[in-house]
C-alpha cells in the first residue's frame, strides 16, 4: 500500500508541475483569472461594438505609445482608420504593412489590408494577401475565407458595371 500511495502522490506532483508549466509557458488553456487583461484592447472592443471608429483609433493610437512593436494594436488602428469617416488610406496602408513587418504571419493584418486594397480598386493587390493565407491556414481560416469572399464579390461589383 505505501508504494501505491507513494506512485500516486509522484504521479500527482507530476500532474501539478506539467499544469503550472503549461500556465507559464501561456497557455491559452489556463483559467480567466490567471489571464491578464488588456485595458487597451478593452476600450476598443467597447469602442468597436459601439462602431465609434474614431474613439476605437484614438484607444489604439494611445497603446501603441506605449506598445509600438503590438502587430494587433497596428492591425487594428489600421482598420479603425478605415471604417472611419474619410479613411486616410496611406495611414491605413502604412499600419497594416507594420502589423505585417512585425507578425508576417497575422492572419486578420492579411484579411484587413486585402480588404483595404479592394476599397482602393487594387484586385491584384488583395489577391497576393488571398494567396498569402492560403499559405498561413493550411487547413483554411475564417481570414481567408472572409477575404475570397469579399474579392469575389468585389469582381462581381465591377463586372457589372
Amino acid at each position: 500500500m505505501k508504494t501505491g500511495l507513494r506512485a500516486l502522490i509522484i504521479s500527482l506532483s507530476l500532474l501539478t508541475a506539467a499544469s503550472g508549466a503549461a500556465f507559464a509557458a501561456g497557455d491559452p488553456g489556463g483559467s480567466s483569472a490567471r489571464e491578464v487583461r488588456d485595458p487597451v484592447m478593452d476600450a476598443y472592443n467597447a469602442a468597436a461594438n459601439r462602431q465609434d471608429w474614431p474613439a476605437a483609433a484614438a484607444v489604439l493610437q494611445n497603446g501603441l505609445r506605449s506598445s509600438p512593436e503590438n502587430a494587433d494594436y497596428h492591425n487594428l488602428y489600421a482598420y479603425s482608420i478605415r471604417k472611419g469617416p474619410n479613411p486616410d488610406m496611406s495611414l491605413v496602408f502604412k499600419h497594416y504593412n507594420e502589423a505585417l513587418r512585425i507578425d508576417p504571419k497575422h492572419k486578420g493584418a492579411h484579411e484587413y489590408i486585402g480588404e483595404a486594397y479592394l476599397q482602393v480598386g487594387n484586385v491584384a493587390k488583395a489577391k497576393e494577401h488571398l494567396a498569402q493565407l492560403d499559405k498561413i491556414c493550411f487547413f483554411g481560416c475564417s481570414e481567408f475565407t472572409q477575404l475570397k469572399k469579399a474579392v469575389a464579390e468585389h469582381e462581381a461589383k465591377v463586372s457589372k458595371q
